[in-house]
């Protein structure tokens, strides 16, 4: 049987999520983008209950296209908060939309928003060397350093935790445990 993170092993799409992305170094803009709205959409609830929902954000935020959602006027807002599928915050929405116009404009001025957010770590994954889940940090000045400029670029969502979050889940930082056998791999 293989180690993994113990995080992981309350499901199997945690498991699946788990072996198969999570710390997995990203760098597509539309991958960026899901994972902005996941983590944002994550605020507050586990992220067993986003990762159940992720297919109807994909269909909802119109497969992550930032450009599409960035155009989301009253009608389809009143719509996605009538959607079950996803998590029915008002606050979340409005934010993830906001955050599409944040976004563009960020892939406007750095020509990408890999370019942008890879300087928060000097632009290669930090390779951490955790032997237990209580070592792992809820965030550090990289993370903090990352919400306050994406805060100033008028994001919402994206505190110092959810930063980490962010982080760890886009493989920015390799934070599987080093008993975990995609330690390793990634």
């Amino acid at each position: 049987m293989r180690r993994r993170c113990p995080w992981c092993r309350t499901s199997d799409l945690q498991s699946d999520y788990h072996d198969r992305e999570w710390g997995v170094p990203v760098h597509d803009d539309r991958t960026w983008f899901e994972f902005l709205v996941l983590e944002g959409a994550q605020a507050g609830l586990s992220w067993d209950t986003v990762l159940k929902k992720r297919e109807n954000y994909r269909r909802a935020f119109a497969g992550f296209d930032p450009a599409r959602v960035a155009r989301f006027g009253s009608r389809r807002r009143a719509a996605l908060m009538k959607d079950p599928g996803i998590v029915r915050n008002r606050l979340k929405i409005e934010s993830a939309i906001g955050n599409a116009r944040a976004f563009l404009a960020v892939q406007r001025e750095f020509g990408s928003f890999d370019r942008y957010i890879w300087r928060f770590v000097g632009g290669k994954p930090i390779r951490n060397r955790w032997r237990t889940m209580k070592q792992v940090p809820a965030a550090t000045p990289e993370s903090g350093a990352m919400s306050k400029d994406m805060k100033k670029r008028g994001m919402r969502f994206v505190g110092s935790t959810i930063c980490y979050a962010f982080m760890q889940a886009t493989g920015m930082v390799n934070d599987h445990l080093v008993t975990c056998f995609r330690y390793h791999q990634v």
